[in-house]
């Protein structure tokens, strides 16, 4: 059953180190992704699953004391998804290497010392199809009898000339549907999220989303938005369902 879940944006820019300059710029991002991670600590789950948009190599689940690193962002920073288990060592199949969203999510939890329960992680591709990712979602939530879901993702990448992805018309609408989603707990919203619309608008927490809908089904979850802003032209949205 799910009891509560974390939203959070995945830029590695939010490790200072990365950011460098630019690093105060995020710090109010920083601190209502540390507010939403304490919601999680406070559920008191028996297993943390975070969710996050991973390219072909990144898909998949990633145990319990899997390593990420930040080296290809020009730092040498190295994260681990959770503390390793009884025996001290990561659990089985930690030998790959954490996606950028999940190193983003590791880093977070490290940050705030998470030891509260076992982790585990899976990246999702952004062609998963709606139906798929609800599907896995009520999985996820069938997995224990407490669960908690860290979601990380970015809304859309065309909020401005200077965004990756130029300025898009629809991208700011996108955008506040998903915050007003998201702060509402509105599963049926978050189902009904258009992939192509969220594809051209370069909106990486389509799929993670979706993953939390399936999850968060029937169970009767209340939200608050805890951060919206677009820097860089890209959306960023921090929200906690509970």
């Amino acid at each position: 059953m799910m009891l509560a879940a974390a939203v959070c944006p995945c830029p590695p820019l939010l490790v200072p180190e990365v950011a460098a300059g630019a690093a105060p710029e995020l710090d109010a991002a920083r601190t209502a992704c540390a507010d939403a991670l304490g919601v999680l600590a406070a559920s008191r789950p028996d297993l943390l699953v975070v969710v996050g948009p991973a390219e072909q190599s990144g898909r998949g689940v990633h145990p319990r004391g899997t390593l990420g690193s930040f080296a290809g962002f020009g730092v040498d920073v190295d994260v681990r998804l959770g503390a390793p288990g009884a025996t001290g060592a990561p659990d089985a199949g930690a030998e790959r290497v954490l996606p950028p969203s999940l190193a983003v999510a590791a880093w977070l939890l490290e940050r705030i010392g998470w030891a509260d329960a076992p982790v585990e992680g899976l990246g999702v591709g952004e062609p998963l199809a709606p139906e798929r990712c609800i599907q896995v979602g009520r999985e996820i939530a069938a997995r224990a009898e407490r669960v908690a879901l860290l979601v990380m993702g970015d809304a859309s990448a065309c909020r401005t000339l200077k965004a990756p992805g130029y300025l898009d018309e629809r991208a700011a609408p996108f955008d506040a549907e998903v915050a007003r989603a998201l702060g509402a707990a509105d599963v049926t919203a978050l189902k009904e999220l258009d992939p192509e619309l969220a594809y051209a608008l370069k909106a990486s927490g389509r799929a993670p989303w979706q993953v939390l809908a399936g999850a968060a089904e029937g169970a009767g979850l209340s939200g608050a938005l805890l951060y919206e802003d677009a820097p860089y032209g890209v959306g960023y949205l921090v929200a906690t369902w509970s």
